[in-house]
C-alpha cells in the first residue's frame, strides 16, 4: 500500500523548514513534497547549500528525490532506510557547513553503525550558527541527552571565499528527555574577536565595544588573529557560560559595516537574553526542538515565540504524534514544551 506523501508549504518559513523536513523524513520514513521553497525570500528556491542539505540527505538514507537543482522551488524527498558509514559533503561556497551537518545529524544518530562526516564550506556564516556555537553551546546538551558526537574545526571559512571544513563523528546513540527551564548559576564570560586577513584594530575595535557595553574584564577578552588565508573574515563571538547551559552570540564583519555597529549585533542579542532570565536564546530554541522529539519530549525557556519555532513547529507536527505547548510565563519568557501526543 502506498503511503500518503506529506504536503509542505515551503514559504511558511525559510531555509530551515526544508531543513526540518529532511531530518524528519529520514527518521521517519514519510516522504515529502514541498513546494514554495524560500518563496518569501531575495532568491527563493534551493542555493547551493540547500541543494548540498538535500543531497547529503539522500546520500544519508538512500532517498529518492525529484526537482534537486539549483533554484528549485519544489522537491519530493522519498526516504530508504538509515545507513551510517564516512561521508564527504563539499558545499562548493561559503554556504553554511553548520546547518548541512544540523540536517543529517538527527538521522545519523539512529544510523545501525558509526559514522564519520566531513563538510567543506563556510564555517563561520551570516545567517547561520557558526561551528563554535555547534561545539560550545548546542552539542553539549545534545551529549547531555546521550548523543556521542564529536566536532572539530578544520579550518576556518568565511563569506564570500569559504574554504572552511569540520569533521564530526557520530555513534548511534539512544536520546533522552531534556529539561533545561533555568540557566542555573553564572560561571563564566568570555569574548572573541576571531581575524583573518584583516588590520589588527578591528579586532580590538570590537572588544572595546564589549568593554563598553558589557563591562568584561580584560582577562576575558581574546583577540584571535587567524592565518590570512582564511579570510578575509571577522566574527565576534560572546560566550556565557552558566550551570546548565552555555550560551554563545555571534556578529560577522562586512566591508561596509564599522567594527562597532558590527559588535553591537551581538551585544544586543547577549544583554536581550541575558535580561529575559529565560534559559535559552532564539537559536538554541530552534535547534533544541529536532532533539527533543526523538527522545520523546523535553522543554526549554526561552524569551519569545519566532517566526524560525513556529515554522519549525508547524513541519516537526506534521510528520510525528507530538504535541508541542507553548506558555508565557511572564513579558520575556516562553516555555516550550515536547511530548508525545496524547491517543
Amino acid at each position: 500500500m502506498k503511503q500518503d506523501v506529506i504536503e509542505l508549504d515551503g514559504a511558511i518559513g525559510g531555509g530551515q523548514v526544508l531543513r526540518s523536513a529532511l531530518s524528519l523524513s529520514m527518521v521517519t520514513g514519510q516522504t515529502f513534497r514541498i513546494e514554495r521553497i524560500r518563496a518569501r525570500r531575495s532568491r527563493p528556491g534551493l542555493l547551493r547549500q540547500h541543494l548540498t542539505a538535500v543531497m547529503a540527505a539522500a546520500q544519508v538514507c538512500g532517498a529518492k528525490i525529484q526537482g534537486a537543482e539549483l533554484g528549485s522551488q519544489t522537491l519530493i524527498f522519498e526516504p530508504g532506510p538509515i545507513r551510517g558509514g564516512d561521508y564527504r559533503f563539499a558545499i562548493g561556497t561559503a554556504g553554511s557547513c553548520t546547518l548541512v551537518l544540523q540536517t543529517v545529524l538527527p538521522a545519523l544518530l539512529l544510523a545501525p553503525q558509526a559514522s564519520r562526516v566531513r563538510i567543506s564550506g563556510g564555517t563561520h556564516n551570516p545567517l547561520a550558527p557558526p561551528s563554535d556555537f555547534l561545539s560550545r553551546s548546542w552539542l553539549p546538551l545534545l551529549r547531555r541527552m546521550g548523543a556521542e558526537v564529536e566536532l572539530t574545526l578544520l579550518r576556518h571559512g568565511f563569506v564570500p571565499a569559504g574554504g572552511g571544513e569540520i569533521d564530526v563523528r557520530v555513534q548511534p546513540s539512544k536520546l533522552s528527555a531534556l529539561h533545561l527551564c533555568e540557566r542555573g548559576l553564572p560561571l563564566s564570560q568570555q569574548a572573541f574577536a576571531l581575524t583573518a586577513g584583516l588590520a589588527p584594530n578591528v579586532g580590538i575595535r570590537e572588544l572595546d565595544r564589549v568593554v563598553r557595553r558589557l563591562n568584561m574584564a580584560s582577562t576575558e577578552l581574546n583577540a584571535v588573529i587567524l592565518d590570512p588565508a582564511c579570510g578575509p573574515g571577522n566574527v565576534l563571538l560572546l560566550e556565557y557560560a552558566f550551570e546548565h547551559v552555555t550560551e554563545v552570540f555571534s556578529a560577522f564583519g562586512q566591508a561596509s559595516l564599522r567594527s562597532e555597529k558590527m559588535a553591537d549585533a551581538a551585544i544586543n542579542q547577549a544583554a536581550d537574553w541575558l535580561q529575559s532570565g529565560a534559559a535559552v536564546a532564539e537559536h538554541l530554541a530552534d535547534q533544541l526542538l529536532l532533539p527533543m522529539v526523538l527522545a520523546g519530549g523535553g522543554s526549554f525557556t526561552t524569551p519569545r515565540m519566532t517566526e524560525h519555532l513556529h515554522s519549525n513547529i508547524s513541519v516537526i507536527e506534521r510528520f510525528v504524534p507530538i504535541t508541542i505547548q507553548c506558555e508565557e510565563e511572564g513579558a520575556e519568557r516562553l516555555r516550550v514544551e515536547v511530548r508525545a501526543r496524547e491517543q
